[in-house]
């Protein structure tokens, strides 16, 4: 016999194993060999693999019962969980960055140090720049502040972690306030936009689907909102 468990669920992508019969003390000692494999291996790919091993060994199994009112609630706090365990599995692949957007804000400051004498290339950093500091923009503006003048108060200072709690209104610590962005989907956003953004400058045409002959109907009435009805 290999071992025990109470339960176990096989899937295309997953193995899930709750309750293991293993004896502590040696997956302890595994753990340890993991260790050692991680610090003396030169390769990227041992160094991974030796990586998700050793937290799947070390770590553990939740399972998360979710109630509500109705099923749409039920449904609705599902995908909040389904999109925080997502953040979760991002940030152990690659890390950590501070929140709220500022990440993204002091990233413009390494394109300061880009120097070129060619005018167009000149406006690509200054778009991109513009573009980075828009998730901030509408955070600040959604809470009802002046995007400007918080990102100016924030780029006059040199703590990297310093940023903006829309909830609170005030200048804290993110990565002590708890308010973190995943490397991965920071990346992943940024890569996505300049691909987007690549298309769209060098598309010759695009197709549109004609709205509704309803809705065109609707958007020609005149609005009687104040004619006391």
């Amino acid at each position: 016999m290999l071992g025990t468990a109470k339960k176990v669920t096989v899937s295309l992508d997953d193995t899930i194993i709750l309750d293991g019969g293993g004896e502590r003390q040696q997956i302890e000692e595994r753990c340890q060999q993991l260790r050692e494999s991680l610090e003396n291996s030169t390769s990227m790919f041992d160094k991974e693999k030796a990586q998700e091993r050793l937290s799947k060994l070390s770590g553990g199994v939740a399972i998360l019962k979710i109630g509500g009112a109705s099923e749409a609630e039920v449904g609705e706090k599902k995908d909040r969980v389904t999109d925080a365990l997502n953040a979760a599995r991002a940030a152990v692949e690659e890390g950590i960055v501070p929140g709220g957007g500022v990440a993204l804000l002091y990233a413009t400051k390494e394109l300061d140090n880009i120097s070129t004498s060619h005018e167009d290339e000149k406006i690509g950093v200054q778009i991109i720049k513009n573009a980075l500091k828009a998730p901030l923009m509408t955070i600040a503006a959604n809470a009802g502040v002046d995007g400007a003048i918080v990102i100016g108060k924030l780029l006059e200072q040199d703590n990297l972690s310093l940023g903006y709690d829309a909830a609170k209104g005030e200048y804290v610590d993110m990565i002590k306030a708890g308010i973190i962005d995943p490397v991965k989907v920071i990346r992943t956003a940024l890569q996505d936009a300049a691909s987007v953004s690549l298309l769209m400058t060098t598309t010759e045409a695009a197709v549109a689907e004609l709205p509704s002959t309803k809705a065109r109907i609707a958007s020609r009435m005149p609005d009687m909102s104040g004619m006391g009805f």
